[in-house]
């Protein structure tokens, strides 16, 4: 994996774009040249929180709309409990999916617990299209590599937030 690893790198694919992903993290200690899953990644914290945000969204509205056609909204106290209330069920929602979240592995990652049980090591390769042919050049040097699948990368900015944060504090102080 580190061959592969530097293999890449040299032909232009940035350290924060390849991730190992093993259940053995101990192992990984060995290897400072491999980049791991963050434990934070690993865990479908980011896709439960947004779904329970969207729950929260359509609570909080359904809730208004009731407190409109039930005619809560005429008292003296007007909209104004009313709101925070949507609200307070947006920011619960949300915080529930997170919570929830938490629990699960990350449902980008689960096609490959079965390798991980038996012991394998999945190495994840965030490609930008114009790297496509990088990893099957590189895959042919390693036979005993087995492609495990291809997924469109959505996250973008994590990427670029991982390459530019090391260089802000290389820059910022020397």
């Amino acid at each position: 994996l580190e061959a592969l690893e530097k293999q890449l790198e040299g032909a232009g694919v940035s350290r924060p774009q390849i991730h190992v992903l093993t259940s053995h993290e101990e192992e990984l200690e060995h290897h400072k040249h491999l980049n791991r899953v963050q434990s934070f990644m690993k865990r479908d914290v980011v896709h439960s929180t947004l779904i329970g945000a969207v729950i929260g969204v359509v609570a909080a509205v359904f809730m208004l709309w009731i407190a409109y056609l039930a005619g809560w909204t005429e008292s003296a106290a007007g909209w104004v409990p009313f709101i925070f209330l949507s609200i307070a069920l947006l920011g619960f929602f949300t915080w529930e999916g997170g919570l929830f979240g938490i629990q699960k592995p990350n449902f980008h990652f689960a096609r490959f617990e079965r390798a991980l049980k038996e012991g394998k090591h999945i190495f994840l390769v965030d490609l930008e299209p114009r790297q496509d042919g990088l990893l099957e050049k590189a895959l042919k040097q390693h036979p005993r590599m087995e492609l495990a699948g291809t997924e469109q990368l959505r996250q973008r900015w994590i990427i670029e937030f991982e390459k530019k944060v090391p260089r802000f504090f290389k820059e910022t102080w020397p």
